[in-house]
């Protein structure tokens, strides 16, 4: 269990990582709070956003749509290898997911099946959406692949999580397939490798 990183100590995280950060509008204050908690924190979960072209993805997680309200995220992963923070605080990423899933999440261990949708992930996990379109075709550049790996690395590192705190929301929703066109035991390796 741990508080949420301030917003300065997120994006100081991230850069020490030495990722190259964007810092979108008023990011820091960017939030859905009024709709309930944020924190504790308990994971970072790792997101695919199903469009095109860096700009057009960026603004639709800044701003969402009119079904769901942004931030989608708090940084937007873009092929390039950027990070655009376009929110802080609670974000619409994560939906109702698996109890069983966060238990394991908190204990570090194998992951359950994900096979209720009970448990509010806004709550408790940082979110990154990362630009591709999903459909296993779209491909994933070595820079954006980094990217991925360095900004979990970076907040489990400020935490003192290992990789089993990174899912993908594949392995929280049930129903959710994404990201798709690379495994999270293979992310996960990555950042345990990085840690």
């Amino acid at each position: 269990m741990a508080p949420p990183m301030s917003a300065d100590s997120f994006l100081a995280a991230l850069e020490n990582e030495g990722l190259t950060v964007v810092e979108v509008g008023d990011w820091k204050d960017h939030n859905r709070n009024h709709q309930g908690a944020w924190g504790p924190m308990h994971g970072v979960m790792i997101h695919h956003t199903v469009t095109k072209g860096s700009d057009a993805t960026v603004r639709i997680c800044r701003d969402g749509h009119p079904d769901l309200p942004g931030p989608l995220c708090h940084g937007v992963i873009t092929k390039d290898g950027r990070v655009h923070l376009v929110g802080y605080g609670r974000a619409n990423h994560a939906g109702l997911g698996d109890d069983d899933v966060l238990r394991a999440v908190i204990a570090e261990r194998a992951l359950p099946p994900d096979n209720e949708a009970n448990t509010d992930g806004n709550r408790h996990f940082y979110g990154f959406e990362c630009e591709n379109m999903g459909d296993g075709r779209d491909p994933w550049p070595a820079a954006q692949l980094e990217a991925v790996e360095k900004a979990a690395a970076a907040v489990c590192r400020h935490h003192g999580w290992t990789e089993r705190s990174v899912i993908g929301h594949l392995e929280w929703q049930p129903g959710k397939i994404d990201p798709k066109g690379f495994t999270m035991a293979w992310m996960r390796n990555r950042i345990g490798d990085r840690l």
